[in-house]
């Protein structure tokens, strides 16, 4: 049986280097960070940078949110032009400064508009078209299993859904029991991705078996981990875990992103504080005794030599 795995778009998180790694290490499909649709429309160069796609990387597709129909037809024309090979439309990002103004998960609170904006994109574009959402928008609105029928008839491509509602943020455990019931509607024929609370080659096996779903989406658990999805792959694949992994081979990964990251920023100070959030999340210093020092000059270090000579002291202390 096939068991695809996706890296979710995360915003200052799913950037070109980060894409490259995680494919390399067997993500199935990549999304880009999520793209303003007004912001890309005036052609402010932030946004268009996030248009940057590689072949390397592909499948590959491209997220665009906005809270109107006229902006995200127009939006999802300029993201055709550079070919790739889903645009996403974000549903469900549920941070107050996007879903506040109606935009990502707000949009749960006006399904027509949420349902226009969605036939309106399918038919100005030919590519396919997918849909990234949520369970509803609170405990009192969890719609999901009706909207996917709805989502499904204005001629998406496939539906990736994240247990929660916009009102749980990230709090508590993602639910995966309506994903279930909405792959196992016999009314949907489209692919249903899960997405949510996704940490462990276990787990990963555990959903796919028992909600049936057609590809699993992977978010934070990738941050400074993005072996994650050999890990899952070999596990799915000899039912036993990936042999040991040094943490010197780690460090290295790490550092790999570190350059890439440099790279692509185009400046050394920036692209290191692009990949801090992968640093203070990375598997590779939980649970390392007297880390706390440590931890902190790794997290104020500014320069690649500075940061490199830091995970050196690391391996030579802990390392195994």
């Amino acid at each position: 049986m096939d068991y695809p795995l996706f890296l979710a778009p995360m915003e200052d998180v799913t950037d070109p280097a980060f894409r490259l790694l995680c494919k390399r290490f067997g993500a199935d499909r990549v999304y880009t960070e999520f793209i303003n649709a007004d912001a890309l429309i005036r052609d402010i160069p932030q946004m268009c940078r996030k248009l940057n796609i590689s072949d390397e990387e592909r499948p590959v597709s491209i997220q665009i949110y906005g809270r109107n129909v006229e902006s995200m037809v127009q939006a999802a024309k300029i993201v055709e032009q550079v070919s790739p090979d889903f645009i996403d439309l974000n549903f469900g990002c549920p941070v107050k400064k996007i879903a506040g103004k109606g935009a990502g998960a707000g949009l749960l609170q006006n399904i027509p508009l949420l349902l226009e904006i969605t036939r309106q994109v399918v038919k100005a574009v030919k590519i396919p078209v997918t849909v990234k959402t949520r369970l509803g928008w609170d405990e009192q609105s969890k719609n999901i299993v009706q909207l996917a029928e709805q989502l499904q008839d204005c001629g998406i491509a496939e539906l990736t859904i994240h247990g929660r509602t916009r009102s749980a943020m990230y709090r508590g455990e993602a639910d995966w029991t309506l994903i279930g019931e909405v792959k196992n509607n016999p009314r949907m024929h489209i692919p249903i991705i899960g997405n949510g609370d996704i940490t462990t080659p276990e787990q990963t096996k555990l959903y796919f078996e028992r909600y049936g779903v057609d590809a699993i989406m992977i978010g934070r658990a990738t941050f400074g981990n993005p072996w994650l999805f050999e890990d899952i792959k070999y596990f799915l694949q000899h039912n036993q875990p990936f042999p040991t992994r040094s943490m010197q081979s780690k460090i290295d990964i790490l550092k790999e992103h570190i350059e890439k990251s440099i790279e692509w920023v185009g400046d050394e100070r920036r692209g290191i504080v692009h990949c801090r959030r992968h640093f203070a999340n990375s598997p590779v210093f939980k649970g390392l005794s007297d880390f706390r020092q440590t931890r902190i000059e790794l997290l104020r270090a500014e320069t690649k030599e500075a940061v490199f000579s830091v995970m050196d002291k690391i391996v030579q202390k802990w390392g195994k």
